[in-house]
């Protein structure tokens, strides 16, 4: 395969990966935003949350970048379930603390305010990001053997539902420990996924028909193919190995709950599996004994529908696509702690 690893690489470096002050504008808003939700809390006299943990993309560092910085920023809130009751003394209702979440974040500085969604509070800023506020109850049970305390989860969705979100953050992380063929860095198996959800967004025709960015992590997460030193042939071999999955399965199971993402009738597999396959037949050019540069620069272009590629110059003049210098390993920049 004709090795364009360095350009892939430097795609996701400059226009794949969230960087510097981006992720930092993010952070300031979830923490201005907690701020504010604690103070509503205890200005109507509300229980007082076990604490707050960011989860979904921005915990798993997976987000892509977005020309019209529709960023998605999920700050869950914890509860003791035994706190949330009503007046009356009988537990609150998931839609009730979903209102009751609503009320404290509301201030006069929005533009638009912050509403009732079916799985979390939504608090919408001018800059085009949102921050989601899926609410939790932590329910104690003592095991009997052990006689040890253990919690579980509940989200307020449209009812109370198990849900472990924090536990999926630990999924992940432990999956691009394992998967990655690096011994240090940020993990090509974060790089893939984060090149498959652009991926999958590199058209605004395709918004809304293909897998969500957890379903692609998880199909990720079966599928990966890992080649060291060689974004390139990882993702290529990746979105092949999801394509050849989807022709025999297009149910995707939830990672840590039992439930699934996606399930059986959903047109969403198909369709990703047909995008896929499509676009891997652009890269046949890749197989080609006489492939150059141009042609292997015009093939990823397709892929991610840009002209980025297009853009780069071979190295020193050689056509031969081989790095002559060598590629970052340790990812595209630096990442906040959430």
């Amino acid at each position: 395969m004709f090795n364009t690893s360095k350009q892939v690489r430097g795609f996701h470096d400059e226009k794949v990966a969230i960087v510097g002050d981006e992720r930092a504008n993010m952070r300031a808003r979830r923490n201005s935003n907690r701020n504010r939700l604690k103070a509503g809390l205890v200005r109507d006299g509300k229980p007082k949350p076990l604490g707050s943990h960011t989860q979904g993309s921005y915990a798993m560092h997976t987000m892509v970048q977005d020309d019209n910085l529709d960023y998605d920023i999920d700050d869950g809130l914890y509860f003791k379930a035994d706190d949330l009751v009503g007046a009356q003394g009988a537990s609150m209702s998931a839609l009730d603390v979903r209102k009751m979440v609503c009320a404290a974040v509301q201030d006069d500085k929005f533009n638009t305010p912050p509403d009732v969604r079916t799985n979390c509070v939504r608090v919408y800023y001018n800059a085009g990001y949102h921050v989601d506020i899926p609410t939790y109850r932590r329910i104690e049970t003592t095991n009997i053997w052990t006689n040890k305390v253990e919690y579980s989860y509940e989200l307020a969705g449209a009812s109370w539902r198990t849900s472990d979100a924090k536990q999926v953050t630990v999924w992940f992380r432990e999956t691009n420990k394992e998967l990655s063929p690096e011994s240090v860095g940020e993990g090509q198996f974060r790089r893939v996924v984060r090149y498959l959800k652009m991926f999958s967004k590199s058209r605004s025709s395709w918004k809304g028909k293909n897998p969500s960015g957890f379903a692609l992590t998880k199909l990720a997460s079966e599928c990966f193919v890992s080649r060291l030193n060689r974004d390139d042939d990882a993702l290529r071999s990746t979105m092949k190995a999801i394509a050849d999955r989807l022709v025999y399965n297009k149910a995707v199971q939830h990672p840590v709950v039992d439930e699934n993402l996606i399930s059986d009738g959903d047109p969403r597999p198909t369709y990703f599996m047909d995008r896929l396959n499509e676009n891997l037949g652009h890269l046949n050019v890749l197989n080609e004994v006489d492939c150059t540069h141009e042609k292997a620069m015009k093939a990823w272009d397709k892929v991610f529908c840009t002209s980025w590629f297009s853009e780069q110059p071979p190295e020193d003049g050689d056509d031969d696509g081989e790095p002559k210098s060598p590629v970052n390993k340790s990812g595209g920049g630096t990442y906040a702690t959430s």
